[in-house]
Parts: structure tokens; sequence; C-alpha cells
């Protein structure tokens, strides 16, 4: 748990209102000893609770403490001379004990209020706690939105790349040419689509080898016995889009180049060819 957590966990109101257990209350005064972030957000809601405290403090009528006061004086002119020293000790008691009386009914609204303050401090920290949970399921809910709206958007980006795919494999003027692997790359594979009519140039080369670093391969058209340069292709490439438009050929093959082609194909780098 890093410091804005353990901070907004509810350990440091725990603390003030007394709630916190002493294992507890000793990680946290070793922690404020140790942290400013810490001990400033204890201070602050130290704070906070002191002015919700003042702002809903109750005082006494001032002038009780007068009342209290003459009433105990009445009550001493009202004691007879005559009376006995037990007498006179069993009233001095009586008088300490309704002065303790009248000064614990002073208290009580102290009392009252401390009690008020803890219930609208927990009070405070419950509101808080809901807000917090119902920021939190919105974000949730608002998450879980955008990623069911990304994944339908993924779905349906697939599923025109399918459709597209598919109207170029299955169009009639489309000429498929397979392109096998040479005695080098014997595994490597790959299908050049050529339009008849706009003489688009398509090429699908998903099995052929990961290029290294700083390479590329590139697409030749044999037309007239002569390599023609038909477009560069790489791993991101879409095969959707044509490469190159070739009026003319008799074959196709895929060469490793330096990255951005050639002019002439490097023979040795041959990975694939095929006749039309």
């Amino acid at each position: 748990m890093d410091i804005k957590e353990y901070i907004s966990s509810g350990i440091l109101e725990s603390y003030i209102l007394g709630l916190a257990s002493p294992e507890e209350a000793s990680i946290l005064e070793c922690v404020m000893k140790n942290n400013a972030e810490v001990k400033a957000a204890f201070e602050e809601a130290q704070l906070t609770f002191e002015m919700l405290a003042t702002s809903q403090a109750v005082a006494p009528p001032h002038d009780l403490k007068a009342k209290i006061w003459d009433k105990i004086q009445h009550e001493s002119v009202d004691v007879k001379e005559e009376n006995n020293v037990s007498e006179q000790k069993d009233k001095d008691e009586s008088k300490v004990l309704n002065h303790s009386l009248q000064i614990e009914r002073f208290d009580q609204p102290r009392s009252n209020f401390k009690n008020f303050a803890i219930a609208a401090s927990v009070l405070f920290l419950i509101s808080v706690g809901i807000n917090l949970f119902w920021l939190n399921s919105q974000t949730e809910t608002k998450r879980e939105i955008a990623d069911l709206k990304s994944a339908d958007q993924s779905k349906n980006l697939a599923m025109k790349d399918m459709e597209q795919k598919l109207n170029i494999i299955s169009n009639p003027d489309m000429l498929k040419i397979a392109l096998a692997g040479v005695d080098k790359h014997p595994d490597s594979k790959a299908v050049v689509f050529w339009d008849k009519n706009t003489k688009d140039v398509y090429l699908s080369a998903n099995t052929l080898p990961k290029v290294p670093q700083g390479m590329q391969y590139q697409l030749w058209a044999i037309s007239n016995g002569k390599p023609v340069s038909a477009g560069m292709y790489s791993e991101d490439k879409d095969s959707r889009i044509s490469l190159a438009n070739i009026p003319d050929a008799q074959a196709f093959a895929i060469t490793l180049e330096k990255e951005g082609g050639s002019d002439v194909p490097t023979m040795e780098n041959m990975f694939v060819m095929g006749g039309v």
C-alpha cells in the first residue's frame, strides 16, 4: 500500500475518533514521525473534525454560573447557628453535593456536545465512504462500457477486414498466383492476387519468416525476363491495399532487401517464386 492509499484508508479518522486499535495507532504514530505527507494529512483531518465540532457546539447560558453561586449563598444564609457540629457537617456535605450536581448539569452540554461531535464525525465518514463507493462504481461502469465499445469496434473492423479480403479472393477477375519457397527456404510461402482488369497487385505473405531489423521484403514482377519492383511488404502491411500496378508479368518473386527496397533483386536472398 503506498502513502496515498494509506492516507485514504480511513486510519487517520479512526485514530482521531479513538477507534483505531493499539497496533494501528502505534503504526500511524511511527509513520507520522517519518513521513511529512502523512503528518500533514493527519493535521488537516484533525483540523476538519475540530471545525465540524465547533460549528455544532452549544454554549451554556452565560448567567448559569452566577445562578449556581447565588443558590449556594442563599442556602448558606438559611443555615441556623444553633446546629451542632454534626448538623453543620451534614449541611456542608449537602452543599458540596448540590454544588457537584449543579456542576455536573453545567458539564452536561459539554458531554452532549462530545457525543454529538462523535456522531456527526461518524456520519461524515459514512457519507464520504458512500460517495467514494458510488464514484468508484460509476468509474467502473464507464470503464466496462468503454471496453464493450472498444471490443465491439474491434469486432466490426475485423468483420470488415474479413469481408474485404473475401471480396478479393472471390473476385472472378482476380488471378491467384501461389509462390513456393526456393531451395534455401522450402517452408516459405506467399500468394499474389493480380487483378486482370485493373492490373493491381495484392500480396498475402503471412508465412514468410520474421525479417531482421533494418530489412524488408520486396515483391518483384518478372516481365519479359526482367525484374520489375512491385512494392515493399512488411508484417503490418494491409493485404487489402494494392502494392503496385503491374501491366504485364510472367512470374512473381520475393526477396529480402535493405529497408526501403532495391533497384535490382538480391538473388541470394530470394525466398519464394511462382509463375503466372
